[in-house]
């Protein structure tokens, strides 16, 4: 565990790396669960790989993980009593302060940095990306959602901040993001020639990734880690 100092306090932040030698830098940005032993354990597996891997407790202005205890993921009350929690911390996520966030943890990595954001994380790593657009080499955004709406700052209005290369790995029937919303975040890239890959996992629920939780899918997560080992090496091969 390393701690980061950011414009607003200090953010608690794990760190992992293969060995003590300079790697590029890998940016990990976790779901509304929190920094925990799963999030840990796919940090160290990017960073075997021969990367350095940060992963910030994105909540850290609420305390130090866990920030909520995790739900118990059988009784669905249990469940929204979580989720009416972690709503306020999510929405203290501006994009000001992610902008703010974003470039405290960039200056802990070595460059070049890609990022790569789980759910809500997506989101972060967009608007981290957009901000600092000549720090990120590349941005992967898996099961995340919220990317189009009808606010004036949804992250698609943005598209023609990012650079780099960017690969989105879609839950299946996921709400947060639709067909209709993928659709019209694929337009906006589009018109900005953005370089990008975006693909629907069929099958895989929201969440696929995270192995603590029911919406775990060993398959769809094993094709993620293929993707992203393929996009960083792509964008941050020496």
């Amino acid at each position: 565990m390393v701690e980061i100092t950011t414009p607003d306090g200090v953010a608690d932040a794990y760190l992992s790396r293969p060995d003590d030698g300079d790697h590029p830098g890998v940016l990990f940005l976790m779901d509304a669960y929190g920094l925990r032993p799963a999030i840990e354990a796919m940090a160290d597996r990017i960073a075997a790989d021969g990367y350095t891997v940060l992963a910030p407790n994105l909540f850290y202005r609420a305390g130090r993980p866990p920030v909520l205890p995790i739900p118990d993921f059988a009784d669905p009350d249990a469940r929204t009593r979580f989720f009416e929690q972690v709503r306020p911390l999510m929405n203290e996520l501006t994009p000001e302060r992610l902008a703010s966030d974003g470039a405290a943890y960039l200056d802990e990595l070595p460059g070049p940095v890609a990022l790569t954001g789980y759910c809500m994380g997506g989101r972060v790593a967009w608007r981290i990306s957009a901000a600092h657009p000549d720090r990120v080499s590349a941005l992967a955004g898996f099961h995340v959602g919220g990317l189009v709406t009808d606010a004036p700052d949804s992250p698609h209005r943005s598209a023609g901040d990012l650079r780099g290369e960017l690969y989105f790995g879609f839950a299946d029937h996921d709400r947060s993001m639709s067909a209709e919303q993928i659709a019209t975040l694929e337009q906006a890239l589009d018109e900005v020639g953005a370089r990008y890959r975006s693909e629907i996992y069929e099958g895989a629920a929201h969440g696929y990734t995270m192995e603590d939780t029911p919406a775990y899918d060993e398959s769809a997560s094993e094709r993620h880690f293929r993707e992203l080992h393929s996009l960083l090496d792509r964008a941050l091969a020496a």
